[in-house]
């Protein structure tokens, strides 16, 4: 059996339900030696809205779900008639992807396991205020962003000088 990855492309926010369908069919042993993997990248992303960390899935291709599957007329159609699906990439004749495309994009799930990536909500020169903790009440002005650590670095004005402060994204909302 040729097992080769072909992308598949969904409709808009079909693709965990489309993952889910498969991935069912193939546990239960009903797609053997016709689909073997099913899979959506996603990585998990952590940004602050309303003062509070919130996390979600963000997908690497949205309206995509990549199949390592052998591929016949009979895997083709099987593939098509799910619901949620649109078609091929590459239409009636699709090209499986290209085994180094594979492997980055495997890479990327491998990778980015376990690590949470940081959405920044703030950019440098964002007018801030302070919310809470020992700087609460200051009003300052975004001078470096570390979204990996999900703080900025402000600066404040402290008895008439300007002071970096280093603070958690939770802990500034911006000045309108």
């Amino acid at each position: 059996m040729a097992f080769k990855w072909y992308a598949v492309q969904t409709f808009t926010g079909q693709e965990s339900r489309v993952v889910q369908y498969v991935q069912g069919m193939i546990d239960s042993g009903e797609l053997d030696g016709v689909v073997s993997r099913v899979l959506s990248p996603v990585r998990d992303v952590v940004s602050v809205s309303r003062g509070k960390r919130v996390t979600k899935q963000d997908k690497y291709f949205p309206s995509y779900v990549l199949f390592e599957m052998e591929f016949t007329q009979e895997s083709a159609y099987f593939v098509r008639s799910i619901n949620g699906v649109m078609d091929f990439v590459g239409g009636r004749k699709p090209r499986p992807l290209k085994s180094a495309e594979v492997d980055r994009i495997l890479g990327h799930e491998v990778e980015d396991e376990g690590r949470v990536v940081t959405d920044s909500p703030y950019k440098e020169g964002d007018m801030v205020s302070i919310s809470s903790g020992p700087f609460k009440g200051f009003d300052g002005v975004v001078e470096d962003v570390s979204a990996e650590k999900g703080k900025a670095k402000v600066s404040v004005t402290v008895f008439g000088r300007a002071t970096p402060v280093e603070v958690d994204f939770a802990q500034i909302e911006p000045v309108s």
